[in-house]
């Protein structure tokens, strides 16, 4: 039996996990997961059939010496095609390697919690977005920086009320500012770890919306892995 396709996740921090993404995802693809904290960035040569760089605090700007070394692995893999998806930080990053820029601590201010998108054009034909774009379903965001300026020829599929470019694809590479990976646990764990608070108000609105956002948020790393089965 043929092995199924492989992909890289690079984890910026060890409190930003896969979550749910993680079952999600091994349901079609063999994983590789590259702590940056504690392993090095690795080479093009060696991150499989797609790459997958998720969020964190640290900020696209950041002196981490990993960062240049993502946004040139990126740049890299974007210009053979092969199928990358940025969650937050990971958007930001996708968005800065490939020529757009990011705002960081945006005086507008952060999203935490459940918010809506409005979906744009092309957006619902989208191979890894189409089906998320469709369902309407309001998204799990926790960010402060904001990518203010897409990549020449990047297509901007989703807006919030305060934010443009809360997704945008470029050819092989998918950007979305949410985090279709986190459980209303995590959201609630970094909202109260931010602002030292043992409320639990964000856990609720959190759940109060999961049974829309859990299936909505799966389509994605659906998506993603049937984009990455395509093209192996």
């Amino acid at each position: 039996m043929a092995k199924k396709p492989r992909i890289t996740v690079l984890q910026p921090e060890a409190d930003v996990p896969l979550e749910r993404f993680d079952a999600w995802l091994r349901e079609g693809v063999r994983i590789t997961l590259i702590d940056l904290a504690t392993k090095d960035v690795p080479n093009l040569e060696t991150i499989g059939d797609g790459l997958l760089v998720l969020g964190g605090r640290t900020s696209v700007q950041g002196e981490e010496k990993w960062i240049g070394q993502v946004k040139d692995l990126i740049a890299d893999a974007h210009a053979i095609d092969v199928p990358i998806l940025g969650i937050c930080l990971g958007h930001q990053l996708v968005a800065e390697a490939l020529g757009g820029e990011v705002s960081v601590g945006d005086e507008r201010g952060p999203e935490d919690g459940p918010f809506a998108l409005t979906w744009l054009d092309g957006a619902t034909e989208d191979p890894v977005l189409g089906a998320i774009a469709a369902s309407g379903s309001p998204v799990p965001m926790s960010h402060h920086d904001v990518v203010t300026r897409l990549p020449q020829g990047a297509a901007e599929l989703a807006r919030s009320e305060k934010y443009p470019n809360q997704a945008f694809r470029l050819g092989s590479a998918v950007g979305v500012q949410f985090h279709p990976e986190a459980s209303p646990e995590l959201v609630q764990y970094w909202w109260a770890s931010e602002h030292k608070s043992k409320e639990t108000t964000m856990l609720d609105r959190m759940k109060s919306v999961d049974h829309l956002m859990e299936p909505a948020c799966r389509t994605i790393a659906e998506g993603f892995v049937a984009e990455v089965v395509d093209n192996a």
